[in-house]
């Protein structure tokens, strides 16, 4: 948990808890990737369902997939994505058990048999739809014959979600470019702006620590600031101290 300076006035530097940037465990990366994956296998099926099934109605095509997606199928698919994370752990030898970088992320997917687990679970609920005769014989058959373009709509479902959070990185690191052009010129109402996105960008991002230690460092001092009246004059000891407590 990270820590937030302020300053009392007699000027004693003071430490305080501060939870407004997560800490980075396995647990909420999981999580994380776990809710971002699902919805990203969430999509591919959808927009594969409405590819195979061209001559279904909308509210059909949204029967068929709620008779796939049962909570079986959400489960198996949330064991099917926790086996990739780990196997994709041990592959990369990953024994820390919390991801460093998007690169790291990216060789899971391709190594940790995520969509060979997505495979299986999505085999599991076409034909549980079928045996309980949610869906007919034609139409699982029709979605086990093409089930390839579901899982390449799911890898690109996958993909795009990883690149959006490539790009969530690539916005953040400019933020606090911004940030620290403007914390040079002492104008805390565009470091305030700046601040802002950064933690608006964060909301969407896997907890990474490269990543959050820059932005804790951006938390501890603007808060520094914002709580000392605005007031830039800082001592030496007060700014390193800020930048020590990430």
């Amino acid at each position: 948990m990270s820590n937030e300076l302020t300053i009392s006035n007699n000027n004693e530097i003071n430490i305080e808890k501060n939870n407004d940037i997560q800490e980075v465990t396995y647990e909420n990366q999981k999580s994380f990737l776990e809710t971002t994956w699902g919805q990203a296998i969430n999509g591919g099926i959808d927009i594969g369902l409405r590819t195979l099934l061209p001559d279904f109605l909308e509210d059909e095509i949204i029967q068929v997939k709620d008779s796939i997606i049962t909570d079986g199928f959400q489960a198996g698919m949330k064991t099917a994505i926790d086996n990739a994370i780990d196997l994709g752990k041990s592959f990369l030898g990953i024994f820390t058990g919390k991801f460093e970088n998007m690169s790291q992320i990216k060789d899971v997917i391709k190594k940790g048999g995520l969509l060979d687990g997505i495979s299986e679970i999505l085999d599991w609920g076409i034909d549980m739809a079928k045996e309980n005769n949610l869906i007919n014989k034609s139409t699982s058959k029709a979605i086990k014959k093409g089930k390839n373009s579901i899982l390449n709509n799911i890898s690109n479902s996958i993909e795009n979600s990883t690149n959006s959070q490539v790009e969530s990185i690539e916005k953040i690191d400019k933020y606090i470019n911004n940030w620290n052009e403007y914390f040079k010129n002492q104008d805390f109402n565009n470091m305030e702006k700046q601040y802002k996105n950064i933690k608006k960008e964060l909301k969407t991002l896997l907890p990474l620590e490269n990543v959050l230690t820059k932005a804790r460092t951006v938390e501890n001092l603007h808060k520094l600031i914002k709580n000392n009246g605005k007031n830039f004059d800082l001592s030496k000891e007060e700014l390193e101290l800020a930048k020590k407590l990430v």
